[in-house]
């Protein structure tokens, strides 16, 4: 057979092994005993590895924080680090979100791009090389991680309990390759007067605010300018109504990533757009507006910048109310050649006035490899020699993976540039077609890596 029909004889099986894993719900959860980030993570992770068992491999489970299975023999390491900790469902499927689905080349499930999937297809990779009788000149071990959405505490773990990777990939991104990542910062935004009576959306942090309930004081006409202001918008749908004496607002706008905010549409920020629009006088509105808005630049707080690799980018993901108070969580992806002592100076004197203020939580360096560097080449000629695809270069990025965490590895695949998986979203889908052309480019990527 060829290396593409064994990889298609495997697909079914492969498949199987996924349905276990997305059949988990390992959103982060209560940390218990044993159980750092809860008994959903915990019993992702053991069924990982309980998975690579029974392929054959040699595994390791790390207090619960994270695991591997691992192959061959030597002093060096080909690391694979992928994540099996999922952010949480939301609303909107049309599948079960936790029960593989497959209608023909889809297949739909929480976490099967992001990162469940990828998991196994690089577990499947290392089989076929191992079962093949390639000889191995280093170890190649894949990591299973169940902490990369909220924090990679999980790889902190593991730097301080295991040995350091010679090299490796994360396939949490996209092809052809990834060879920067940008930096990662976190605000909070805070009213300090409003008249608004609650304003609530967003599940996480890291993704547009797609949907948003708000209640606020009924004014003579105010609902029949809110209409027009709604109508005029790119919302899915909305939904205004008014009794006793107060006005709720229903906004459903469209799901994205927060290193790609300008693919979606804020529900929150539609809102209090449509509020300022309608006449709506309030405190936070106008800060909101003037501070964070909908354009996803960060001009408001003086954060509009771009350099050769790609813009900066602002995302506004929760807003709450709490006692009285508005939050907003702030999402941003700064641009690798941007460092924190010059992103303060940026936004140094416009984080607060009278109506509102913004506090810098973090700010995270960002990650980069030269395209010529001996780790990018290897990684994209395994790419190029299975697809044949030239044309598509190595590419800087606004997510952040493991490769933030982990000593001389980078993120490759499995997304193809242009398509949209839907991860972070409903209906979170990949392709089986792309799923065993991933295997193979894996099987690839090892192979060159072991050379290095």
């Amino acid at each position: 057979m060829t290396i593409k029909e064994e990889i298609h004889a495997l697909s079914e099986n492969l498949i199987e092994n996924l349905g276990r894993l997305v059949a988990v719900d390992s959103q982060l959860g209560t940390p218990l005993e044993g159980m750092p980030f809860g008994e959903g993570p915990a019993k992702v992770l053991n069924e990982g590895l309980k998975i690579a068992e029974e392929l054959g491999f040699r595994t390791v489970n790390l207090d619960n924080y994270c695991g591997y299975a691992e192959m061959g023999e030597g002093e060096e390491i080909v690391g694979i680090a992928g994540h099996l900790d999922i952010v949480p469902a939301g609303g909107g499927w049309t599948h079960d979100p936790f029960q593989l689905t497959r209608e023909g080349d889809f297949v739909y499930g929480r976490g099967v791009t992001d990162d469940k999937g990828p998991v196994l297809e690089a577990l499947y990779a290392m089989k076929l090389l191992r079962d093949s009788g390639m000889k191995l000149n280093k170890r190649v071990r894949l990591i299973m991680g169940c902490n990369e959405e909220t924090g990679s505490r999980c790889m902190e773990h593991y730097n301080k309990v295991e040995e350091k990777l010679s090299c490796g990939f994360t396939p949490d991104a996209n092809f052809p390759c990834i060879h920067g990542e940008k930096g990662h910062m976190s605000m909070m935004a805070y009213s300090k007067n409003t008249r608004i009576i609650s304003i609530n959306g967003g599940f996480v942090s890291n993704a547009v605010c797609d949907e948003c309930t708000a209640v606020i004081p009924a004014e003579d006409g105010l609902k029949e300018r809110l209409e027009l202001a709604f109508s005029e918008t790119k919302l899915s749908r909305y939904q205004i109504t008014e009794d006793n004496g107060r006005i709720s607002i229903y906004a459903k706008g469209v799901p994205a990533h927060a290193s790609t905010p300008t693919l979606g549409v804020n529900a929150a920020g539609v809102t209090f757009e449509c509020l300022e629009k309608a006449g709506f006088e309030d405190d936070f509105v106008r800060f909101y507006n003037t501070h964070i808005g909908t354009a996803c630049d960060g001009q408001g707080v003086g954060l509009k910048f771009e350099d050769e690799y790609g813009e900066l980018t602002f995302c506004n993901g929760i807003v709450k109310t709490q006692d009285g108070i508005i939050s907003c969580t702030i999402d941003i992806r700064v641009p690798v050649t941007l460092r924190e002592a010059e992103i303060r100076k940026m936004c140094e004197g416009k984080l607060e006035d009278e109506n509102g203020r913004i506090e810098i939580k973090a700010i995270g360096d960002p990650l980069f490899f030269p395209k010529e560097s001996p780790l990018v080449e290897a990684l994209y000629k395994a790419y190029a020699d299975v697809t044949g695809d030239t044309k598509n270069e190595p590419m800087v990025i606004g997510g952040g993976t493991y490769a933030k965490s982990l000593d001389n590895i980078i993120a490759f695949g499995p997304e193809k540039t242009g398509m949209d998986y839907h991860i972070h979203g409903a209906d979170e889908f990949l392709l089986v077609s792309d799923m065993e052309e991933a295997v193979q480019i894996y099987m690839e990527a090892i192979k060159n890596l072991l050379a290095i």
